[in-house]
C-alpha cells in the first residue's frame, strides 16, 4: 500500500529546515562574535605596569621623538605660580601641576588659571601622606577628595598621580589605575627645594645623566630659586634639540609595558 504525503507533512518539512537554517545563522553569528573577543584580548592585557612581582610607576617615556616633560609639584604656597605661569606663556610651553587637596581648597584661582592656561592639572593627593602606609581605601580617598575639588572648580577629569616624596607600593600603583589614574614619577631631580641656587638648578637638569628622549623633570612651584631657573632650563632643553610637552602628551595610555627602570614602553 503506498503512503501518500499530506500537505501538513510538507508543511513541518520545510519549517524543520528553515529553522535548521536560522540556528545555523545563529551559531555562525556566535563564532564571530567569540573570534572577535579573542582578537581583542591581547590587546588589554598589553597595558601592564608589572616588572616580575613589583608595579611600577611611570619614571620616563621610551620614544624616538625628542621630546620631555617639565612638572611642578604644588604642595605649599603660590607666590611664584603666576611668575612661572609667565615664563612659560612667554615661550608657549606647556607642562604639568601636581596639587594637593589643601593647595587646590586655599588657590582655587590659580587652579582655574592653570587649567585655562592649558597645562596638565595632576593629583599629588589630599595630605601629602606617604601613601605606601595607606590601605587602599585610605588610597582611594586621598585620591578622589583632591579629584573631585578640581572637577568641581574646572570640570577636569584628572588621569594623572604622583605620589608625595615619590613614595610607592604595589597598592598604590594598582589603586590609583584602579581610580582611572596613570602613576608617575621622574627620572630627571632639579633639586630645586635644596635651594642650592639658580644655576646650581640649571646645571642639575641640562647636564643631567637620565635626560634623554622621554625624560620626566621634577620641579616644584614653591621653590626659592625655581622661577630664576625656569627660563634657562627651557631653552637650555631646546637648544639640545627638546621639545617640551605635557606628561599627558608624552605618555601611552594604552598598548604599553615597563622595563625594570619604570621606562614605559610601547608594545
Amino acid at each position: 500500500m503506498r503512503l501518500l504525503r499530506s500537505p501538513k507533512k510538507k508543511l513541518l518539512k520545510k519549517e524543520l529546515l528553515h529553522r535548521i537554517a536560522e540556528n545555523g545563522f545563529l551559531w555562525l553569528a556566535v563564532f564571530i562574535l567569540a573570534a572577535g573577543a579573542i582578537l581583542y584580548i591581547p590587546a588589554a592585557i598589553s597595558v601592564s605596569s608589572t616588572v616580575g612581582t613589583r608595579e611600577l610607576p611611570i619614571y620616563s617615556v621610551d620614544t624616538d621623538k625628542k621630546q620631555v616633560a617639565l612638572s611642578f609639584d604644588a604642595a605649599w604656597g603660590n607666590e611664584d605660580t603666576r611668575s612661572i605661569m609667565e615664563i612659560l606663556r612667554k615661550h608657549n610651553i606647556k607642562c604639568t601641576f601636581f596639587m594637593t587637596g589643601g593647595w587646590v581648597e586655599s588657590y582655587p584661582e590659580d587652579v582655574r588659571f592653570i587649567a585655562s592656561e592649558g597645562h596638565d592639572l595632576g593629583n599629588h593627593s589630599e595630605t601629602h601622606p606617604n601613601m605606601s602606609e595607606l590601605s587602599p581605601d585610605e588610597i582611594k580617598s586621598e585620591l578622589m577628595s583632591v579629584h573631585n575639588k578640581v572637577k568641581e572648580l574646572t570640570g577636569v577629569e584628572m588621569t594623572l598621580f604622583r605620589p608625595p616624596y615619590g613614595d610607592y607600593d604595589n597598592n598604590v600603583v594598582l589603586t590609583s589605575k584602579e581610580c582611572g589614574y596613570y602613576c608617575i614619577q621622574w627620572d630627571v631631580d632639579s633639586l630645586d627645594w635644596k635651594d642650592y641656587g639658580t644655576e646650581n638648578i640649571i646645571k642639575t637638569v641640562l647636564n643631567h645623566k637620565n635626560l634623554q628622549n622621554g625624560s620626566i623633570i621634577l620641579m616644584h612651584n614653591g621653590a626659592k630659586y625655581t622661577p630664576g631657573a625656569l627660563e634657562a632650563i627651557i631653552t637650555g632643553l631646546q637648544n639640545q634639540g627638546y621639545e617640551l610637552v605635557p606628561i599627558s602628551q608624552l605618555i601611552y595610555k594604552d598598548s604599553y609595558h615597563m622595563d625594570q627602570t619604570g621606562r614605559q614602553i610601547h608594545d
